[in-house]
């Protein structure tokens, strides 16, 4: 599995929906081009809803991974409107 530098963690564990689609969205708007969010979630509807909407908003969803029972990491780099 690749390494990445992570730039931002937005730990949203304990929230349910929106709260995570939101946050990640928002957080997302902070940052420059390349840069590297990480989002760890435990709400499984986030899992599929935050990668499909940052790639709608035209970012990389770099890896959609699990990391325990129903804990799941995200990391998503930014990409810069042109």
């Amino acid at each position: 599995m690749e390494k990445y530098e992570v730039t931002k963690t937005l730990d949203v564990r304990g929230e349910v929906c929106p709260v995570p689609d939101v946050e990640a969205k928002r957080a997302l708007k902070k940052m420059k081009p390349g840069e590297i969010l990480e989002v760890l979630i435990d709400y499984p509807l986030s899992k599929e809803r935050i990668p499909a909407n940052s790639e709608k908003a035209g970012h990389k969803v770099l890896s959609v991974e699990e990391v325990g029972p129903s804990e799941w990491r995200i990391l998503i780099e930014v990409r810069g409107k042109n």
